[in-house]
């Protein structure tokens, strides 16, 4: 582990997992993953880990599935204690090594902070509010919006990821449209 400092950080940069808890007594730790398979976390490395002590950059010594999760060891991390500092530390990486999103295909992390365009009782163009966070069911994502000044109301809503109610998303506008009324 070593410290990075600001300018080694990219800015165009996006969080991939979380470190957990430490596993075992020799510096492992759970890993969270936020890619799809959660092992895709492993193939953008460096990781810049943004810790209670600043940003780091972090490489991965060694990774295993274990039980449903997956434990990582990282390089300068060699004991319970060393991994017990770095419980909860975001992991990043920078943006530029994902892959591009395919036709009609969106990171989440574009996704939030869009206003999110819906209708009203008379089939009129309103705003819902701004996407706060995107959580997978079962079913489908779905998309948590919050009010903001310029809402319609001060609702919250919950509204399905789902080809019939995302009618447009305009990345540059910063808006995305849905077939979702006021009353819904």
């Amino acid at each position: 582990m070593s410290q990075a400092s600001m300018q080694n950080v990219p800015e165009d940069r996006i969080q991939i997992g979380q470190l957990r808890s430490p596993y075992g007594l020799n510096g492992w730790l759970w890993v969270f993953s936020n890619t799809d398979p959660i092992s895709n976390m492993f193939d953008y490395l460096p990781w810049y880990i943004k810790t209670k002590a600043g940003w780091q950059t972090a490489d991965v010594k060694r990774w295993k599935p274990q039980g449903k999760g997956l434990v990582v060891a990282l390089k300068g991390v060699s004991d319970r204690t060393a991994a017990e500092q770095l419980v909860g530390a975001e992991i990043w990486i920078e943006k530029s090594q994902l892959p591009q999103a395919g036709m009609d295909e969106y990171y989440w992390s574009d996704l939030k902070g869009l206003i999110v365009m819906g209708l009203d009782e008379s089939e009129n163009e309103v705003i819902l509010g701004k996407i706060h966070e995107l959580f997978e069911t079962g079913a489908n994502d779905v998309m948590v919006v919050h009010a903001t000044a310029d809402s319609v109301d001060a609702e919250e809503r919950m509204i399905p990821w789902h080809k019939d109610v995302v009618q447009r998303v305009d990345l540059e506008a910063g808006r995305i449209y849905v077939n979702w009324g006021v009353d819904y």
